[in-house]
């Protein structure tokens, strides 16, 4: 009887549990890049730590409550108990422990996963300008002259080193399978370095609230062998349209659900000029991780 009770029980405590989480996005989870590894790992290990004080302590209260429940008559009646050395040393030993770990473990981390810091390879990177539009997002190729809007493509194991502007509000970059989100804040320039270790289509996203049309500020990042990406660089410099600073001024313009765009040249000085506007015509140089703010 008791068993059909508890079961009744559960079930739809864990049904609730289940719907909690469908709309969770769980891409942070699956990453393909060896930045998005870290960062799980590091989400793993302090949650573990965490747990060892949190199960005991959910398994124990629940055991208390049945234990020394008015009913229960042959339980010890000590109402004059009132300290425990043993006690006392296990529930601050462990969990000052959990907490040098946790520190030492985020000091590490933190320096190890800087997103000024440049990713260790033996690949050429490439380079990536991009700014945080109403509500959609501009992709500039200064190496190869090209273009996009709301569609990023990078050859898989070649490091990205991304320069992140905003020409709007402040937004946040983030592509949750790559790991590390960076705020896009105008007249500023933040860095960001990122590598795909797998082919694959991955969800780019803004991850701070920027208006109406944040919902639909997505973009799609496109890792692709290095066969493929130099077959997307052509597609895009076959594009009819050219990004000068005169078509840039309607490219900016805010537009809600914006399709993917390319552009076969680009004005050089887009981006300079883009951060320049906000600084009385001067670029005050960002690259120092102590000028900036990062997510």
């Amino acid at each position: 009887m008791k068993s059909t009770t508890l079961k009744r029980l559960l079930l739809p405590v864990g049904a609730g549990l289940v719907s909690c989480l469908s709309g969770c996005n769980l891409e942070v989870l699956d990453p393909k890049g060896s930045v998005g590894m870290a960062e799980k790992s590091l989400i793993a290990t302090s949650t573990w730590a965490m747990l060892i004080v949190v199960i005991p302590v959910i398994i124990l209260t629940l055991w208390f409550a049945y234990r020394y429940r008015a009913s229960n008559t042959s339980a010890t009646y000590a109402p004059k108990w009132s300290h425990s050395t043993a006690i006392e040393i296990v529930v601050w030993t462990v969990p000052t422990l959990i907490i040098l770990f946790l520190g030492v473990l985020t000091w590490k981390t933190t320096h190890e996963l800087d997103p000024y810091k440049p990713l260790e390879s033996n690949v050429k990177p490439i380079n990536v300008e991009v700014v945080a539009l109403d509500w959609k997002w501009l992709f500039i190729y200064p190496d190869l002259g090209i273009a996009s809007v709301n569609q990023l493509a990078l050859p898989v194991g070649t490091p990205v080193n991304f320069s992140i502007t905003s020409d709007s509000v402040m937004n946040s970059f983030f592509i949750p399978q790559l790991g590390t989100q960076v705020y896009a804040m105008a007249g500023m320039q933040t860095r960001l370095h990122l590598i795909a270790d797998h082919a694959g289509d991955y969800a780019g996203l803004s991850a701070n609230f920027s208006g109406k049309g944040f919902s639909d500020m997505k973009f799609r990042t496109l890792a692709t062998s290095q066969q493929d990406f130099d077959a997307w660089v052509q597609k895009v410099k076959a594009s009819s349209s050219q990004l000068s600073m005169d078509q840039y001024s309607t490219v900016a313009q805010p537009s809600e659900k914006a399709p993917v765009e390319y552009f076969s040249t680009v004005d050089p000085k887009l981006f300079t000029n883009i951060i320049a506007k906000y600084n009385n015509g001067h670029v005050t140089n960002f690259s120092d991780p102590s000028c900036v703010t990062k997510g």
